[in-house]
């Protein structure tokens, strides 16, 4: 990059993952158009950070938009040559129904059509999640799940798993809209979030993670989490790294004892807590078949404690 930094764009960067990226692309130097989506409920505290950031930070410019409004898309990503898009429940009822996941999607399709009306557009980096890809029938006998792997529509409709239905349709439709459109697109498949106040800042999203179906995917292999710092520096080198392509899976650590599930509980209290005097008994060991090879030379050198 030159030293004079281009103009991108966080969509929606009220999100916990996105409100760490915007912080990330600061520190580094880049002009960053704050887009948030209008909140039926009120600004959060997160929005409430990024004004305050406005007034000192000459670098950062915000906009108010509708996902489902493409003029409003458009105003955002005007002079960006990149967009990092962060989609989530906007309203924080959660993901309950087949109308949640249908905005979501459309929101999707409006956003990267955007983005293919945008002069000097470059990259997509788009946030999705690692239960776009571990809900199939039988996982289980499956040695390995990596970026080929895709959840199963009709078994997430059948167990009611509508986070995950969500993430996985969304996903699709900005894969096959940017494919279409012939823009250069990156999604970062995360496990679930954990950071600085994340019961706070992302209990919707948290607790929508976790209502699919935790202990199964814990048992299954396939739960795993990801620090929002990490997370938020491997979306800006797949950003600014030429040769990446493709989806990412994003995690830190997979959760396969009955320890580090104990550990993932304390660290998202109060949102969920352990019973009253329970004893970690530690003799549990489960299989690990997620995979993130090619996340490998993406992230190297980047320090995780």
């Amino acid at each position: 990059m030159d030293n004079q930094k281009p103009s991108v764009c966080v969509l929606d960067a009220s999100t916990y993952v996105g409100f760490w990226i915007l912080k990330g692309l600061l520190s580094r130097g880049y002009t960053v158009h704050a887009a948030i989506q209008k909140n039926v409920a009120g600004e959060t505290e997160i929005v409430k950070k990024i004004r305050e950031m406005k007034k000192v930070e000459e670098r950062l410019l915000v906009f108010t938009v509708d996902v489902l409004d493409y003029h409003s898309i458009i105003v955002a990503l005007k002079g960006c040559c990149a967009l990092f898009c962060c989609l989530d429940d906007s309203d924080g009822y959660g993901y309950d129904d087949d109308t949640t996941v249908d905005l979501e999607v459309r929101g999707a399709i409006n956003v990267v059509e955007a983005c293919a009306q945008t002069h000097g557009m470059q990259k997509i980096v788009f946030n999705s999640s690692l239960t776009a890809a571990v809900w199939r029938e039988n996982i289980c006998s499956e040695e390995e799940v990596d970026e080929r792997s895709w959840s199963d529509q009709a078994y997430c409709r059948k167990l009611k798993l509508w986070y995950a239905l969500a993430k996985t349709l969304t996903e699709q439709a900005a894969w096959a809209l940017a494919m279409d459109r012939m823009l250069n697109m990156v999604s970062i498949n995360a496990g679930i979030v954990v950071g600085p106040s994340v019961a706070q800042h992302n209990p919707c999203s948290t607790m929508s993670y976790l209502k699919a179906e935790a202990a199964q995917m814990y048992e299954n292999g396939v739960l795993a989490f990801v620090d929002v710092n990490f997370l938020a520096e491997v979306h800006i080198r797949a950003f600014e790294s030429q040769s990446t392509c493709g989806r990412y899976f994003c995690f830190n650590k997979i959760v396969n004892t009955e320890e580090e599930a104990v550990k993932l509980v304390r660290s998202l209290s109060p949102l969920i807590s352990l019973p009253p005097k329970y004893e970690c008994q530690g003799n549990e060991v489960q299989s690990e078949r997620l995979r993130n090879k090619k996340l490998n030379k993406l992230v190297e050198g980047i320090a995780y404690e």
